[in-house]
């Protein structure tokens, strides 16, 4: 049976100084699982301007259904400017308000959630009341919950990363963001094993993954660690690599495949993304078989 995620959360064009790509990290998830042959929508909102327009011809013409996107007469479509370091890690500069900062609750995303295997969210989206409402709304549908929680300063504080790891069945994480989260509630784990122990207990959360940027990454299920020590390549720059490799860890889980198979299609996945310049780029299901060896 063909397994059906919903994602909700940012769409945008990402600033780059040669110019603009289409991203943001939900929008990446939703694409990458279409690509993967996983049925995927996707809930956020444009602005009714000309980025808005790009944004949903640029979806429409890698065949990824856009009808739970919502036009906002009043808010514009977001951009964010990236800033490459000399290792190739980004930085991001998000504006506000925009468009997918007022996602409206509507009986259709509900419908869609409640039939879907899987709903993906993330903090980042909840910077603002309404799409944050919409979100915890939503997680009351869901059936499986999975937390991207992408901590972007200043956009997130405690409490509301408590309530949003509380919805949580499964985790995704990177090297900086255990750190904060060790620290705010008080983990008191010497290595990752044991910080992730104890975060899957205190939110009884599933499963949680943990990105190493290019040291792999690591898994905590059923209170067993799986590690991975990722694949080396010649990174242009690592924008939209961890929702690629979220995206194949939610689809490989989907269809049942082991957990040392999940972690390294996922860590292929990721880097090959990685290597490419912007978080989309374009890959048919040749490369994408390639790719997963």
């Amino acid at each position: 049976m063909q397994n059906k995620v919903i994602t909700i959360g940012e769409i945008l064009w990402d600033v780059f100084p040669e110019g603009k790509k289409a991203g943001g990290s939900s929008m990446n998830v939703a694409l990458n699982l279409h690509k993967q042959s996983i049925e995927s929508s996707f809930i956020s909102a444009v602005g009714d301007d000309d980025n808005g327009k790009e944004l949903l011809t640029f979806l429409a013409s890698n065949q990824f259904p856009t009808k739970l996107i919502q036009v906002n007469k009043l808010l514009p479509t977001s951009t964010v400017v990236v800033q490459l370091d000399e290792k190739h890690q980004a930085t991001y500069t998000i504006k506000q308000p925009v468009a997918w900062d007022d996602i409206k609750i509507t009986d259709e995303i509900i419908a869609a959630v409640k039939q879907a295997d899987a709903f993906v969210y993330c903090s980042l989206t909840c910077r603002e009341e309404q799409s944050k409402q919409t979100i915890l709304t939503l997680l009351e549908s869901a059936k499986i919950k999975i937390f991207d929680i992408n901590l972007r300063a200043p956009f997130y504080e405690k409490e509301l990363i408590g309530q949003l790891l509380n919805k949580a069945d499964i985790l995704k994480i990177n090297e900086d963001e255990i750190i904060w989260v060790r620290d705010a509630f008080g983990l008191t784990g010497n290595n990752d094993e044991q910080i992730l122990k104890q975060l899957s207990t205190q939110f009884n959360i599933e499963i949680i993954c943990l990105t190493l940027g290019d040291k792999g990454a690591c898994v905590l299920k059923d209170g067993k660690l799986f590690k991975h020590n990722g694949y080396k390549v010649q990174v242009v720059d690592t924008v939209g690599a961890g929702d690629a490799f979220l995206a194949t860890f939610i689809a490989c889980h989907l269809q049942g495949y082991p957990m040392e198979t999940i972690l390294d299609n996922a860590c292929k996945v990721g880097a090959f993304v990685a290597s490419q310049a912007g978080a989309n780029p374009e890959y048919n299901k040749k490369i994408y078989s390639m790719a997963l060896g």
